[in-house]
């Protein structure tokens, strides 16, 4: 696969696509699949169909919002839609490692970086 992190982009299917330097989307109709799995890839996490769900979570939501789910909020639908041994705080963020599901979730969503980061 040719889907590397080289600079300021991430390529995807052979299409560079810009990004800033942690790798937050710079135009949010970039985003597709392919670019998650390609950014997944170089920051060396394997997506699962729970990762998925997380991502489609934060862009719907997203969408109908306007804003980025916080942590709360994210925690209060996967309490419920998982139960409370994985909709909890540790485990989301022991599924996104690399600044939880706040800043790698939204990094690998496409949305823009979390209000506050540098």
């Amino acid at each position: 696969m040719n889907d590397t992190l080289q600079q300021d982009v991430v390529m995807v299917s052979g299409r560079p696509i810009a990004v800033d330097s942690e790798g937050y989307l710079k135009r949010l109709g970039d985003w597709s699949e392919g670019f998650a799995e390609a950014l997944a890839q170089r920051e060396g996490l394997t997506l699962t169909p729970a990762h998925w769900e997380l991502i489609r979570f934060l862009r719907a939501y997203y969408a109908e919002h306007g804003v980025q789910a916080q942590v709360r909020v994210m925690i209060r639908h996967f309490t419920a839609a998982w139960g409370p041994a994985r909709g909890n705080n540790h485990h989301l963020h022991t599924m996104f490692p690399r600044g939880g599901p706040q800043k790698q979730g939204n990094r690998l969503a496409g949305l823009l970086r979390t209000k506050g980061e540098h």
